[in-house]
């Protein structure tokens, strides 16, 4: 079967011949282009090569690229898909978990208000309780992307876009016009996925140097911004979800140290933070017990909606799958609220992350931050952080740095 290039715009650009020189160029290439490549990924870009020029590629050898017998992509069809019993679905996504999969092609550390994402240190993991030592060890999840969106953003993507022709163009017939214009290819889930995937910014060349103890370095060395990782449908689900959690924590329905709320007493003070999977004490408190993570608090299990989260931030390669969450802290910031200079315990390993919803804000960071007064502090750099966006902290940046959120001007 002959490749159609006319229904693709960028194939279309060039002559047979040319496609498949290239065709054959690629399959030449293809045991180093697939090195390192998961199965389903090294057996799409062999799919992808081979539809250049099906008669020449078909005499790839079966040993080259071989994808896993247990892949999705020999399992199933793409037209399958939607057809998957629920419990095939879990199981292919706590393969995605496990870092087996590439959420790119399946189905579809954390703070935020950001929610902040870490992974626990060995010393600790290994000394809590079994309940609560690690998310891979708990139920599966009951929730995918399709559930969280529910197809209603999609849908509504789909319908912009047929009204537009595959240019762009209005394609709605002028008076007089009888031309036809083809209808449109819709796209499918994972399409869908991929292309967002493939959408997703990453800004990791960040750049400012200090004196450290004598030497000059770059004390943002580690950072990374990723933006456009949580489309508005996703977002407004993950938020609707915290307002249900802060209302169970009110009612008295978390454990007792998930949910905190301290009284506001000045500006700055009083962030509600809820915690899952492990328990952060930020200050020694009544018991005596240090600042770090309490191997005994008693907080709630990560949430499955957490866990599609996770999953999404190690499939899309944001998050290494050598240090998956397994840990979460939500603050809720209200108008005012703050979060001083600090650099994060070590109880937490590195990288973790900070996923910022509701609306942007800075976060500083600085050597030597300063306290300006409630809620204001100076820093020798500042770093926006969109809606939607996941800041990843790992060397300098860490660990050198110390970071901060001013007072915000609204809820986050």
């Amino acid at each position: 079967m002959e490749p159609n290039y006319e229904e693709d715009v960028f194939l279309a650009k060039y002559q047979s011949s040319e496609l498949k020189i290239a065709s054959e160029f690629l399959t030449n290439w293809l045991p180093f282009l697939s090195r390192d490549l998961c199965n389903d990924c090294a057996h799409v870009l062999s799919d992808r090569i081979r539809s250049l020029d099906p008669e020449h590629c078909s005499n790839i050898e079966n040993g080259e690229v071989k994808a896993g017998s247990g892949s999705m992509v020999d399992n199933m069809e793409s037209e399958e898909v939607d057809n998957m019993e629920s419990e095939e679905v879990d199981n292919k996504m706590d393969n995605i978990y496990d870092g087996k999969l590439c959420v790119s092609h399946s189905l579809d550390s954390l703070k935020a208000g950001a929610f902040v994402f870490g992974s626990l240190s060995d010393n600790v993991s290994h000394a809590m309780p079994s309940s609560q030592s690690t998310v891979s060890e708990a139920a599966s999840a009951q929730m995918s992307w399709a559930d969280m969106g529910e197809e209603d953003g999609l849908e509504e993507e789909d319908q912009k876009e047929n009204e537009l022709g595959s240019h762009g163009v209005d394609v709605s017939p002028s008076v007089g016009d009888s031309m036809k214009t083809p209808e449109k290819r819709k796209l499918s889930r994972e399409e869908r996925e991929r292309y967002r995937f493939m959408n997703v910014k990453k800004m990791k060349v960040f750049s400012c140097y200090e004196k450290v103890r004598g030497r000059s370095v770059n004390i943002l060395e580690g950072l990374e911004l990723h933006t456009g990782v949580f489309s508005a449908v996703e977002q407004k689900k993950i938020v609707d979800f915290v307002y249900e959690l802060q209302e169970k924590g009110r009612r008295g329905e978390l454990r007792e140290r998930t949910f905190t709320a301290p009284h506001k007493w000045m500006r700055g003070k009083g962030r509600v933070t809820i915690q899952f999977g492990c328990c952060y004490n930020y200050a020694p408190d009544k018991a005596g017990n240090p600042p770090g993570i309490l191997q005994r608090g008693d907080v709630d299990p990560m949430p499955s909606i957490f866990k599609v989260i996770i999953k999404r931030l190690v499939g899309w390669h944001v998050l290494p799958p050598t240090c998956v969450p397994d840990s979460c802290i939500v603050n809720i910031y209200e108008e005012d609220d703050c979060i001083p200079p600090h650099i994060d315990n070590h109880d937490f390993l590195r990288p973790f992350c900070t996923v910022s919803f509701l609306s942007e804000c800075n976060i500083l960071f600085g050597s030597n931050l300063k306290v300006l007064g409630p809620g204001e502090f100076s820093g020798s750099y500042s770093i926006p952080l969109p809606v939607g966006s996941v800041l990843v902290l790992k060397g300098n940046g860490a660990d050198v740095a110390k970071h901060c959120v001013p007072a915000v001007p609204t809820k986050r």
